[in-house]
């Protein structure tokens, strides 16, 4: 079926990536050590972990499972990466083995970033919640174990320091794909330019879907696969051929990007099919005051003014769902790094699963109340403390 050709897809396809974060990066030898064919101390269990990576218990043999809940696993052993590794368990990340109890590339699928587990057996180790935003993962601290960054360097045209330093920078549950096309690794107040990890669920019927718009699911599908996860394919944007908004992306030639074979496109159809069937998951029992929430819907579909942009039930809107700076009453610097130069009215189905990290394209609003407290000024409304407060109720019932 379409549907498991998809999941297929997002959970395991590198679509030749390896070729980049493997060859080009050496990643691998950094994750599997000295100890291990690779070089440096090597990455643990623990440390892994400790970067946001996950681990799929469902694959687990029992023996490692009881191992991991009794203590007798050793996961301050690098060697143990390398059986999960083996066993295809961590999530998003692919090792090639070297046939020799070492890795000859690594690879990742749409998973790393958007899927989480359930933390049944342990913190970050459980049953798969694919289209979760893993909020957890720390990206920038996990390409800077790259021993080798300097096809890295190459593109943005800086030193292996400044490379790191910005890598750095991000911190978890975010990841910057403009600044390999507009080299702003900064915003104009000092901090830094990543966004959040979106969701990846609750997309169906819904037009823009990414912070500050670009296209469709399937042409950021393909984006990201082509220009972000390295993989092998084509691509294809004139929009990126625009020196002054995006001088890497147009030096790089990233708005006609041609590979043979194209492992991408291929695969693009049944990913998008699989995308649209992951449902927004429902907040959990006792996590919002049900009568407050009954309350909150009449403030969200009235005085507040959010059911003007987010229409229930897509609570985004029917259309071009795209909007001014000044219309959501934030500053242009995110939006200016996009064609539009707008952003997307967010969907808020399954808020809950997201809310690590703040809200909003960077987390500048750390909570529903700071959300509910910017609109309210922004747009004049007026709330009472309790409207406030039933509204709060009902963005958590979603």
């Amino acid at each position: 079926m379409l549907i498991d050709e998809g999941r297929q897809t997002f959970r395991f396809e590198t679509f030749g990536d390896e070729a980049f974060w493997g060859d080009t990066l050496k990643l691998h030898q950094a994750i599997a050590g000295s100890a291990h064919g690779g070089v440096g101390p090597g990455v643990s269990p623990k440390t892994a972990l400790s970067v946001g990576l996950k681990v799929d218990a469902d694959v687990l043999p029992g023996n490692v499972v009881a191992g991991i809940k009794n203590g007798s696993l050793n996961l301050d052993d690098p060697g143990v990466t390398l059986t999960l590794f083996d066993l295809k368990a961590v999530v998003g990340v692919t090792g090639f083995s070297d046939g020799t109890g070492g890795l000859r590339a690594i690879g990742i699928q749409c998973a790393l970033c958007h899927s989480t587990v359930d933390d049944s057996v342990a913190p970050g180790i459980g049953k798969r919640r694919d289209g979760w935003a893993n909020r957890d993962l720390n990206v920038g601290a996990i390409v800077s174990l790259s021993p080798d960054l300097s096809a890295v360097t190459k593109l943005l045209g800086v030193d292996d320091a400044t490379v790191r330093k910005v890598l750095a920078s991000w911190g978890p549950g975010k990841f910057d794909a403009e600044v390999f096309l507009d080299g702003k690794a900064l915003r104009p107040d000092g901090k830094s330019a990543a966004t959040l990890i979106p969701p990846a669920f609750g997309l169906a019927g819904v037009n823009l879907h990414t912070w500050t718009g670009w296209g469709s699911v399937t042409h950021w599908n393909a984006f990201v696969a082509n220009l972000e996860m390295h993989g092998k394919g084509t691509f294809f944007d004139p929009r990126l051929n625009d020196a002054t908004q995006f001088p890497i992306a147009a030096k790089a030639g990233f708005g006609n990007v041609r590979n043979d074979p194209d492992l991408i496109t291929p695969k693009l159809a049944a990913l998008h099919f699989y995308q649209l069937a992951l449902l927004a998951p429902t907040p959990p029992s006792g996590s919002f005051n049900a009568d407050a929430a009954a309350r909150g819907k009449t403030v969200f579909n009235g005085p507040a003014k959010c059911a003007t942009c987010h229409v229930p039930p897509l609570f985004t809107e029917p259309g071009w769902n795209m909007h001014t700076p000044a219309e959501i009453g934030i500053d242009d610097f995110q939006a200016n790094r996009a064609p539009d130069k707008r952003y997307r009215t967010a969907p808020l189905r399954g808020l809950f699963a997201h809310a690590k990290g703040g809200f909003y394209h960077d987390g500048r609003f750390a909570t529903f109340e700071d959300v509910v407290a910017h609109y309210d000024s922004a747009l004049g409304t007026k709330l009472s403390a309790g409207q406030k407060s039933d509204l709060v109720a009902y963005l958590k019932s979603l």
